[in-house]
């Protein structure tokens, strides 16, 4: 069955955290939207990938998809001082909706105030950051707490990818 899955990004996201797990989640016959602060606007990776976004944040709502999907790079540290992605990533968290965020992907975790006792991993200065605020951290390539599923670097996005797809499918 598609599911439908949100991807939140903007400029300076990790290119391959993007893709990698995006082209997973399509291959397995999903639907992949990926929303920046506006519809249509050019989003440049760290590494010079180019992508386009479908939507903007004011222009949907969390409950419209099945799963959540935040990259890493510099993309989350500027998303979670806009309350608008803060809210969306709460709203996975609150439902227990599946929700996937690799290497600085936790950061946005933080800015909700639900890690507390959650467990998850990150990208290594992150780590402590989760910590503080309330998770307990593992160094593992991918963590998996209920349907939360956390994963530290480009290197782990095998595992990554595989877990993502068993979450959704459960």
């Amino acid at each position: 069955m598609t599911k439908k899955i949100a991807v939140i990004a903007t400029d300076l996201v990790e290119d391959i955290e993007l893709t990698s797990p995006k082209e997973a989640l399509e291959k397995d016959g999903n639907e992949v939207t990926l929303i920046s602060f506006e519809a249509q606007k050019e989003i440049t990776g760290k590494k010079g990938t180019t992508f386009i976004s479908d939507k903007g944040i004011d222009e949907v709502a969390p409950a419209e998809f099945d799963a959540l999907l935040i990259p890493g790079g510099f993309s989350p540290d500027q998303l979670r001082s806009d309350p608008r992605f803060v809210s969306f990533v709460a709203y996975f968290l609150e439902k227990n909706r599946p929700l996937f965020a690799i290497c600085h992907g936790p950061q946005l975790f933080i800015q909700t105030g639900l890690t507390k006792g959650r467990t998850m991993t990150a990208y290594t200065t992150v780590r402590p950051d989760v910590g503080y605020a309330g998770a307990i951290v593992k160094d593992e390539p991918v963590v998996v707490d209920q349907k939360l599923v956390t994963s530290r670097t480009p290197d782990d996005l095998p595992d990554f990818n595989e877990k993502i797809l068993e979450v959704l499918h459960a």
